[in-house]
């Protein structure tokens, strides 16, 4: 019986998670864009350090303002004064320009367009509550507290914030080392003219390592690996010797020719092979000594299928991320007929787009072969039928999965 993909997912997380967590490496803010925090960073500072004005306007006290609409204005502040000094006479007002520092005794700030200029001063014209536009000490970040957690991603508004602590370097963990092979005697690098009618291109290999630079891993490719049962076992030895991760296209059908599963089985074990879902059945996952083991179909739909649904929050979960929930899904209605075999999980490509009612709807992108690259070209979801769901009809309500920045 063949495993659920849900299982076969949670199979693949569990084993993610016990693995052994990665070194970590000290590397420049500038260079930490997408890496993983390894330890958690704590602000040194307050953000604002000190409260400030958030508008260009006049500085008041309540009491003062309480007595009379209008107050003289006494001086001006600007941003980066000094204020440490500062006199304030009673019952005046003071000009401050945004981002200046607020004096301690200052309630509120009113901004310029809520006043007008007169013989006596400046006329307040609105309703002044107790801290109006003022920016308090540490409103942003707080000194001391944690400002990004281990096993949080840093993207660039996370770098821009611990910029603004004035944090120079962080500590990340090392990239995950991933090992990619293609097997297959009709295979040929990109470049090199084809040679005979059953010749055709490793193009799995090349949208591999795409994929993989994407997800900031560092790629160790061992090329194209002859049918040879020798050959892809030394194969499986060097990768798993030099890799945190093996990932392998072809070879994990059930051909004559399908020797990695074989190779896979006597140099370690295999947690499963053959899941329920569609493109993408023969998909072997298991270890190779400290390595795990990924062997993904050789049909380019499949590989890419399988690799965005069961391999990437794989590679997540091993880079030590800690929330590697990377799906974003919900119902929608179906433009056109969708065809659909009861037994499997069908992850099938389509394009969300709204109707002339403004109601969201999603249609198929054509031929859903697992040889079809075309039906990627146009999509930017996927369409995902239940294993126990048939075919569907137009207007019928169906799951779709957003594709996300991986595949964009």
């Amino acid at each position: 019986m063949l495993l659920t993909f849900k299982q076969a997912k949670q199979n693949i997380l569990e084993t993610a998670t016990n693995a052994k967590p990665l070194t970590n490496q000290t590397v420049s803010l500038f260079d930490a864009l997408d890496r993983i925090a390894a330890i958690p960073i704590i602000s040194p500072i307050n953000v604002p350090g000190f409260d400030n004005s958030a508008m260009d306007g006049y500085a008041v006290r309540l009491s003062d303002i309480q007595q009379t609409k209008t107050l003289p204005l006494a001086s001006a502040i600007f941003a980066g004064d000094d204020i440490s000094n500062l006199q304030w006479p009673e019952a005046t007002c003071l000009r401050i320009m945004t981002g200046a520092p607020v004096p301690i005794d200052a309630d509120a700030i009113v901004m310029q367009e809520h006043t007008e200029q007169s013989d006596l001063g400046i006329r307040f014209l609105k309703e002044i509550k107790a801290g109006d536009n003022i920016r308090r000490c540490g409103e942003d970040v707080k000194k001391n507290s944690i400002t990004v957690d281990t096993g949080s991603k840093l993207t660039l508004p996370t770098l821009s914030t611990l910029a603004t602590l004035g944090i120079s370097e962080v500590t990340v963990f090392n990239k995950l080392k991933v090992a990619i092979f293609s097997t297959g005697n009709e295979l040929t690098p990109i470049g090199t003219p084809l040679s005979g009618n059953g010749a055709i291109y490793d193009s799995n290999r090349f949208t591999l390592k795409l994929l993989l630079t994407k997800l900031n891993c560092e790629i160790i490719d061992l090329g194209i690996i002859p049918d040879d049962p020798t050959q892809i076992k030394q194969a499986l030895v060097t990768a798993s010797n030099q890799a945190n991760l093996v990932i392998t296209s072809g070879g994990v059908s059930v051909g004559d020719a399908d020797y990695t599963k074989t190779a896979l089985e006597d140099l370690g074990q295999i947690n499963f092979w053959k899941i329920a879902m569609k493109p993408g059945k023969p998909f072997a996952f298991g270890q190779i000594g400290h390595a795990l083991f990924c062997g993904l179909p050789g049909n380019p739909v499949s590989t890419l299928v399988t690799f965005y649904q069961l391999v990437q929050p794989l590679i997540l979960t091993l880079s030590g991320l800690k929330t590697t929930d990377i799906d974003f899904r919900f119902q929608v209605k179906a433009a056109t007929d969708l065809k659909k075999s009861i037994g499997r999980v069908d992850f099938q490509r389509g394009r969300l787009q709204i109707d002339d009612q403004g109601e969201l709807e999603v249609f198929t992108t054509g031929q859903q072969g697992s040889h079809i690259t075309q039906s990627f070209n146009q999509a930017n979801c996927f369409i995902i039928l239940e294993q126990e769901r048939g075919n569907v009809n137009k207007g019928e309500l169906v799951m779709i999965e957003l594709f996300n920045t991986l595949l964009k």
